[in-house]
């Protein structure tokens, strides 16, 4: 069982439905004279044509336009069949779920992804300029391609960015943020310092939505510091909430690391708070 381990694992072979093309070599011919599983290393599980439906005897049934054809194997070897030049034998009528699995690209991505953060460390780069060192690095070397790294990006996070991004900033440089703060903690008048907390706790998470976290707790901690200090509460502890609630902002889906990772990983809102509450 072990040599069969990486053919049967969850994650490589999986069930597809597919059409007979128009111009089809396979068009008046059956599997076994065309030598199917040989040639495409896949295997059919059934064939329907019309109102009928075979499956015994598929290497005997005459294939015609449009007969749909239920077939298992490795999703690489699907990936191989759909980009064949056309005519092709067969088209897709099921996306295709399976991962491109690399593993001997491994050491080449570790490379890459070791050099761009030594560059952020050592030699004091900026994020974006050294990942994106790293990027082409990943493509020239085969551990991705063109298509795949075009078709990775996720176009719900880029417009989330791109709308938080001008936000962020005009919040900061026009002194909104700091306005918006002052005028809500003065609205709430005198207040337990219970409630004081929950207001700042409440405010800190919402910011940190469109400010970075870094960004939020060097605005509010000073403002919730002497806000606290006038109500006659610790600032201390003030502060620490503001410190909470910035990283609290983790188990949101719309985070702007969760928002990157959630539908790669196809991670469900519920589980991504699960973990950001841990």
């Amino acid at each position: 069982m072990d040599l069969f381990t990486d053919d049967l694992a969850r994650t490589n072979p999986g069930l597809v439905e597919t059409v007979v093309s128009p111009r089809s070599p396979l068009v008046g011919k059956t599997f076994g004279e065309v030598r199917f599983q040989e040639q495409y290393q896949v295997n059919p599980i059934a064939i329907y044509s019309g109102d009928r439906g075979y499956l015994a005897g598929l290497n005997d049934v005459r294939l015609n336009m449009g007969n749909a054809i239920l077939l298992q194997g490795p999703w690489d070897r699907f990936r191989i069949i759909r980009n064949q030049p056309q005519p092709r034998a067969l088209t897709f009528a099921s996306p295709l779920e399976g991962e491109i699995l690399r593993p001997e690209k491994a050491k080449w991505a570790l490379f890459w992804l070791a050099l761009a953060l030594s560059q952020i460390i050592f030699f004091k780069i900026k994020r974006s300029v050294a990942l994106m060192s790293g990027a082409p690095g990943m493509i020239i070397t085969g551990v991705l391609s063109v298509d795949e790294t075009y078709h990775s990006v996720d176009c719900i996070t880029v417009f989330i960015w791109g709308g938080l991004i001008p936000l962020r900033i005009a919040l900061e440089q026009t002194g909104t943020a700091a306005f918006m703060t002052k005028s809500v903690l003065d609205s709430i008048g005198q207040v337990s310092p219970v409630v004081l907390l929950g207001v700042i706790g409440i405010m800190t998470s919402i910011f940190a939505l469109v400010i970075s976290n870094v960004g939020t707790t060097l605005l509010l901690v000073p403002l919730c510091m002497n806000v606290a200090l006038m109500a006659g509460g610790d600032p201390w502890t003030a502060a620490m909430v503001v410190g909470l609630s910035a990283s609290d902002t983790f188990a949101l889906p719309t985070y702007q690391v969760n928002a990157l990772i959630r539908d790669p990983a196809d991670i469900e809102p519920l589980t991504v708070r699960r973990r950001g509450q841990l």
